[in-house]
C-alpha cells in the first residue's frame, strides 16, 4: 500500500472519499479539505480509498478526520494511515496524539485501540444532542 503526501490539488477526491464514509450532513467539502491542508501543522496523507487530516500544534497533535471508503475497508489502510500520520507528527515534535471519536462508532473504536489510543474523557453532545463523542489519547513518546 502506497500512501502520499496530501496537497489541495486533492482536496476533491478526498471529500468524495469523506461523503462515502460519513453519514449524509457530516462529510466535509473540498473546500473544508483544501483550508486544512493549507494551514500550518497540518498532516495529509492518502492512499486509494482513504485519507487521515492530522494537525500538530507544539507538541501535541489531533487526528481532525480519518476517512476508508466503504469498499476498500478492512484492508488495512486505516490503521496505516494513523500510524504514518502518528510517525509524521510524533518527528515534527508532538509527544501526544488526541481524536474524537463517536461512542458508537465501534469499528473507529477498535481501529484506535488497537493503535494504542485510550479513553481521556467524554464529550457530551459533541456531534449533535445526544450523540457524545470519546476523547482518545496516545502517547507518542518511545
Amino acid at each position: 500500500m502506497k500512501l502520499l503526501a496530501a496537497s489541495a490539488v486533492d482536496a476533491p477526491a478526498l471529500a468524495a472519499i469523506h461523503a462515502a464514509a460519513f453519514p449524509p450532513g457530516a462529510a466535509w467539502s473540498a473546500g473544508t479539505i483544501a483550508t486544512l491542508l493549507g494551514l500550518d501543522g497540518v498532516v495529509g496523507l492518502h492512499a486509494a480509498g482513504g485519507f487521515i487530516l492530522a494537525r500538530r500544534v507544539l507538541d501535541e497533535a489531533e487526528i481532525l478526520t480519518l476517512a476508508v471508503h466503504p469498499d476498500y475497508r478492512q484492508q488495512g489502510i486505516g490503521q496505516a494511515l494513523v500510524e504514518t500520520a502518528a510517525l509524521a507528527v510524533a518527528a515534527a515534535g508532538a509527544k501526544v496524539m488526541f481524536l474524537e471519536v463517536a461512542e458508537d462508532n465501534a469499528p473507529a473504536l477498535a481501529l484506535y485501540t488497537k493503535a494504542g489510543f485510550a479513553r481521556a474523557g467524554r464529550r457530551r453532545d459533541y456531534y449533535a444532542p445526544g450523540v457524545h463523542a470519546w476523547l482518545l489519547r496516545r502517547s507518542l513518546e518511545a
